[in-house]
């Protein structure tokens, strides 16, 4: 009796082996990154960076200026020179870049009140381990949440939903303490 069920465990392993390695590929890729690099226009930098860092809670990690010759020659900005301030989640090679550019010159279209308002990029999400200290800080910036939020997910996660000052969309979720 526990030959037969050696022998039969035995087959089950080899079946296994056999269907996955035979379902199991490794995925190519031509990318260097895990991650892709975000780059947001704004209007006043120093503004955005007052929201994400102070707000948000995000760490700046970098900055740059696009000069006239290469935003010319790039095809970025026609010949408009830019600053470039890198923000991230977390201060690691890991984390996205969240870059906010600008040209010191306001929104040529409206500000969003919704989503659907717009098309492109409307919002971003960010998962948080906890949400009242985001919320306390958003509140003593005078940032308004929007709709019925914190909104109840599953019991233990919450959605809050906020706009950074150029009307991009945050949604923020996790637990709320």
């Amino acid at each position: 009796m526990l030959r037969k069920i050696h022998l039969v465990l035995k087959c089950v392993i080899y079946t296994l082996f056999v269907f996955s390695s035979v379902t199991i590929t490794k995925a190519q890729s031509n990318f260097t990154s895990k991650t892709i690099g975000i780059g947001v226009v704004v209007a006043d930098l120093n503004r955005s960076l007052d929201f994400y860092v102070n707000g948000i809670g995000m760490v700046k990690t970098g900055s740059f200026t696009i000069n006239e010759e290469f935003s010319k020659r790039s095809g970025l900005a026609n010949g408009a020179s830019a600053a470039v301030t890198i923000l991230k989640l977390e201060n690691s090679p890991e984390a996205t870049d969240w870059k906010l550019m600008s040209f010191n010159t306001k929104a040529s279209h409206p500000k969003p009140q919704f989503i659907q308002d717009d098309t492109g990029m409307q919002y971003i999400t960010i998962n948080v381990k906890a949400l009242n200290p985001i919320i306390e800080r958003l509140k003593q910036m005078k940032v308004p949440l929007l709709g019925s939020t914190p909104t109840s997910l599953n019991g233990k996660s919450h959605f809050v939903l906020v706009q950074d000052p150029d009307g991009t969309f945050i949604e923020l979720i996790g637990p709320l303490d």
